[in-house]
């Protein structure tokens, strides 16, 4: 079952530093635009990945197709897509053995991450780390606080 334990999503928000975030948005007013904006500013590197824009840079990083072509392994893989459309990236994150999958509010795929959990990884579901991380009071990576 997908934690929404506040100690599991503060242990996961403290120990990633590099993210996938597979749906990303080069427009500004789309959610997973704002939450990469703001999760860079926080010291997370977070890696693009949308294969309509793969090859271009977004925020200063390359985007990549999928998580497949992503040049190095990340610690979460965060999605901003339909549900229906995450079975795939749930199974490549199985294959690659990423930690956590974390699905943003409303992107709810209970078989998905059931498949995931059995694999060993982590799962969090219809939650937003943008959200989380000034609830839970949890500086920027990095700071001394």
């Amino acid at each position: 079952m997908p934690t929404q334990d506040p100690n599991c999503i503060r242990n996961i928000l403290t120990s990633v530093r590099t993210i996938a975030l597979v749906g990303a948005s080069e427009k500004t007013h789309r959610p997973s635009h704002e939450v990469m904006v703001f999760m860079q500013a926080h010291g997370y590197r977070v890696i693009p990945v949308n294969p309509h824009l793969a090859g271009k840079q977004l925020l200063g990083e390359t985007v990549y197709a999928d998580i497949t072509a992503l040049p190095e392994p990340v610690d979460m893989v965060e999605l901003f897509l339909a549900p229906e459309r995450t079975d795939t990236v749930i199974d490549q994150a199985i294959e690659l053995k990423v930690p956590v999958i974390w699905m943003q509010i409303g992107v709810i795929n209970e078989e998905g991450a059931a498949r995931a959990e059995a694999a060993g990884l982590t799962v969090v579901m219809n939650l937003c780390p943008k959200q989380e991380i000034p609830r839970q009071g949890i500086p920027p990576i990095g700071s001394k606080e």
